[in-house]
């Protein structure tokens, strides 16, 4: 490549690097040149020189995917164009094979660790401090003093029932997941702050299951009945669509539905489809990615815990189609 731009081959390694003094349009006819025969840059030799490997491992227990997935496709969109890799490793919740993979990662000689799971609540169960890389904490609880990212499940839930009022529903219900959850809590506190301390929370487990059984116990006792209802997660809110479906009651018509997650294998063949919060995972994702990027060059981020914004998918079930809020 230096001898076919007629420059050493210093020069070379500093215009495709962008870095060390030149002319600019020097820097600019070594990176044409270097386009048009397809020179490749050795990895290697990359790394040795900036002491990185250009990689970065993405630690998870959540080995269905749910939310690991819309995470990881947020860090490798951040750090394509910074020509770094990311591997994931699947740990289950076993803390040997968590370790197995974390030793794995520092032999390969990762430029960070990103640590992503299924509860904002609960740690991996792997002990991550004190390791010799910057780790980095998405939706998962970080170790004390860490830089961790969640989503605003607050924020979320005052979405759903800003957008119940807005539509004229006045008897609000929420159907959710267990207490021992922090973001059921979280989002039972938000949606009573916007539809006022007497609203009825319901508390039970993830699944469809419960929101036709909570659906049930409702229409069976008889008196007032919700005109809105929001979910703790889309699958609580399929079950509560089918339960008033088979009770001949409308939706949205007599009662409008939101959910939680955006899960769009669940939410998109709803009938009808469902709104629902969406989390950002992937935005989520990206931000962690920049921010272990900033880590391993050195540069200083504040730690702490950084809550990201959720957004509303407006879809049939609470008036629209596929509008963002």
């Amino acid at each position: 490549m230096a001898r076919v731009a007629g420059v050493s081959v210093s020069t070379v390694s500093k215009a495709l690097n962008d870095n060390g003094r030149m002319a600019a349009d020097t820097r600019e006819r070594i990176k044409n040149l270097a386009a048009e025969i397809g020179f490749r840059p050795n990895a290697l030799a990359r790394g040795l020189l900036s002491n990185r490997s250009f990689t970065v491992g993405l630690l998870t227990n959540d080995t269905y995917g749910r939310f690991t997935l819309p995470v990881m496709a947020g860090v490798s969109e951040a750090l394509v164009d910074h020509g770094v890799s990311v591997f994931l490793c699947a740990i289950e919740d076993d803390p040997a094979l968590g370790k197995i993979h974390v030793d794995a990662m520092l032999d390969k000689q990762v430029d960070g660790i990103i640590a992503t799971g299924k509860r904002v609540d609960r740690s991996l169960p792997v002990d991550l401090a004190g390791l010799p890389v910057p780790v980095v904490y998405a939706f998962t609880k970080g170790e004390p003093g860490s830089v961790t990212l969640t989503s605003d499940d607050g924020h979320g839930a005052r979405l759903a029932a800003e957008r119940l009022k807005k539509m004229g529903r006045t008897r609000l219900l929420h159907i959710t997941g267990p207490l021992e959850f922090t973001s059921a809590v979280e989002r039972a506190e938000a949606f009573r702050a916007v539809a006022g301390g007497g609203a009825p929370v319901l508390h039970g487990v993830w699944s469809e299951a419960w929101g036709h059984e909570a659906i049930g116990r409702i229409w069976n006792a008889g008196g007032e009945r919700p005109d809105g209802i929001f979910c703790g997660n889309d699958q609580i809110a399929r079950g509560v669509v089918d339960a008033l479906r088979e009770r001949g009651v409308r939706v949205p018509e007599d009662v409008s539905v939101i959910g939680f997650d955006n899960w769009e294998i669940m939410a998109a063949q709803t009938r009808p489809p469902l709104t629902t919060v969406d989390m950002n995972l992937k935005e989520l994702g990206r931000e962690a990615g920049l921010m272990v990027l900033a880590l391993a060059e050195g540069r200083t981020i504040e730690p702490g815990l950084r809550k990201l914004p959720c957004r509303l998918v407006v879809r049939d079930s609470c008036g629209g189609g596929g509008r963002q809020n």
